[in-house]
């Protein structure tokens, strides 16, 4: 059986085994009849009066004209089964012969373009924006361009038009939803050129400029990826509203979660606030979850209560990453520093770097393909040493793109900074250099 592949939007264009062929313009158009059939039987008479209308009735010399269409399709498409042995192109006895075309479905564009639009339909937010992109990119030009002024392919060609319109609503709204405004906004502008008169789309777009104007003014910067298709988002504001995303918490390599009179961890620290803003400050119960999420992480050590006086005692390996469940999301909890004896805690580059690679494992084994936010890690109490806030943002962003390019983390890494840093960091610049040196992903 041929390979075959067949373009309809704009100029047909015909694959055999990956090489184009060619056919006359009256056999494109006969080809082009049985396509849109899409897969049932069309009769000699129909094609006939389709094809040559102005003809009159078919005789004998009518379907003679038809045949010979029709040989030259399957000598072109199928040259090793030739006449009636054709696989691609069949023939259908009855009162009056038919035929008929054998090909899937996703060997054409226009069917591959409906099919993915009703899958995007169905898809979760996500995939919705990868279906409709891959159906809007076989859109190359006006349906049947050869056909268009035939009665028997105008009203497909209309629906496929409506249709197209339909998804890029579709796709804007998708990328409305999952924050990227920006994207929304080109693609509605493009639709409104299609449809000046559309006040609900006018509408839409006016209050799309105005939320990326309010945005603008919370401080977010974007940088879009391709193959696979991620996002990295950095911005001001409070980790832990972002509900829509997986959680990253910095945890000590004794996981300490006490904040009693602010000694052994800080209530304003993100593992603080952790237990506030999502276990209502029952410390037990964050403790029974840590103490699940490292029950097949080998201990390190065991300090004793005269070397530690307060919190836990246990260490566990720098690099750990504790997996909670909470509600419908996740909190990875990732010891990047050591818990002094002396209750202070410290880091490096190289220990955050290696805690990072251990993160994005965690992430892809049970994010479940949700967006992941996380703090500035290392830019707190446990600061790692001759590093500026710079340079920890590089390097979670190399360190997600790195390992994003073996597989497929997440969608989107956000990362939430305080907002009198933000304003002191070449964040956008940052974000570029890292899209401009990094390699394609394979």
């Amino acid at each position: 059986m041929p390979r075959l592949r067949v373009r309809l939007f704009g100029r047909a264009i015909i694959e055999v085994n990956d090489r184009a062929v060619e056919l006359t313009p009256t056999t494109t158009v006969v080809f082009i009849r049985l396509l849109i059939a899409g897969g049932a039987p069309v009769t000699v008479d129909e094609i006939y009066r389709d094809v040559w209308p102005d003809s009159g009735s078919i005789a004998r010399e009518g379907r003679t004209k038809v045949q010979r269409r029709i040989l030259e399709i399957r000598e072109a498409i199928d040259p090793d089964n030739p006449g009636e042995q054709s696989r691609v192109v069949l023939t259908e006895r009855g009162r009056i012969t038919a035929y008929r075309l054998a090909l899937t479905r996703d060997s054409i564009d226009v069917f591959q373009f409906i099919d993915l639009v009703a899958r995007a339909r169905r898809a979760t937010p996500d995939d919705k924006i990868a279906l409709l992109q891959r159906a809007l990119g076989l859109w190359g030009g006006p349906p049947f361009a050869e056909v268009l002024d035939q009665p028997w392919a105008a009203p497909m060609a209309r629906q496929l038009n409506e249709l197209r319109k339909a998804a890029m609503h579709d796709l804007m709204d998708a990328f409305d939803l999952a924050g990227r405004g920006y994207d929304a906004l080109s693609t509605g502008e493009e639709l409104s050129w299609e449809m000046p008169g559309d006040e609900v789309l006018a509408a839409s777009l006016a209050a799309l400029r105005d939320q990326l104007r309010t945005n603008q003014r919370k401080k977010v910067v974007r940088e879009d990826f391709a193959d696979p298709d991620i996002a990295i988002v950095v911005m001001s504001g409070d980790l832990f509203a972002q509900e829509d995303a997986n959680l990253v918490v910095g945890f000590c390599d004794t996981f300490d979660t006490d904040t009693d009179r602010n000694i052994v961890i800080s209530g304003e620290s993100a593992q603080g606030r952790l237990l506030e803003r999502l276990y209502g400050g029952d410390r037990a119960k964050l403790d029974r979850d840590l103490k699940a999420g490292l029950s097949r992480t080998p201990r390190e050590s065991l300090e004793s209560r005269s070397a530690k006086r307060l919190g836990k005692l246990t260490r566990y390996p720098l690099g750990t990453v504790a997996t909670l469940h909470h509600a419908n999301r996740r909190v990875f909890g990732v010891a990047y520093s050591r818990m002094g004896n002396n209750l202070v805690a410290q880091s490096s580059l190289p220990a955050l770097r290696e805690s990072l690679e251990n993160l994005w494992e965690a992430v892809y084994l049970h994010g479940q393909l949700k967006p992941v936010a996380m703090p500035l890690v290392g830019s707190g109490l446990s600061r790692v040493h001759d590093a500026t806030c710079d340079d920890l943002l590089n390097l979670i962003v190399r360190s997600f793109l790195a390992s994003s390019g073996k597989r497929y983390v997440c969608p989107e890494l956000r990362v939430i900074i305080q907002e009198s840093t933000f304003e002191k960091m070449r964040i956008a610049e940052i974000l570029k250099l890292a899209r401009d040196d990094t390699p394609p992903f394979e």
